[in-house]
């Protein structure tokens, strides 16, 4: 999974969505961990002088939370108990 994320954000064009489904606790880590740090602009160092229209910008934005199964839909699907849904646009940068 860890290759993949990276690959698909690559595809992405302006204003695409990555839309990722995890079904166990530690995918939901690698995508969560993923989206972050994508999320957030590349570091630079401390004392640099740089203006803010020269800054990075991220890759990622993040849209919404992660998406949980309603209590009806675990009742029809039990395997969706466990399902979580997480979304990211992509940015200009």
């Amino acid at each position: 999974m860890s290759l993949v994320l990276p690959q698909a954000q690559s595809r992405l064009t302006e204003g695409g969505r990555l839309v990722v489904i995890s079904f166990h606790s530690l995918e939901d880590r690698v995508v969560k961990r993923f989206m972050r740090d994508a999320s957030q602009p590349p570091s630079i160092p401390a004392r640099l002088p740089v203006r803010e229209a020269e800054r990075p910008r991220p890759k990622l934005k993040l849209i919404g939370r992660a998406v949980k199964s309603s209590d009806a839909e675990v009742a029809a699907n039990p395997r969706a108990r466990s399902a979580v849904m997480r979304v990211a646009e992509r940015t200009a940068a």
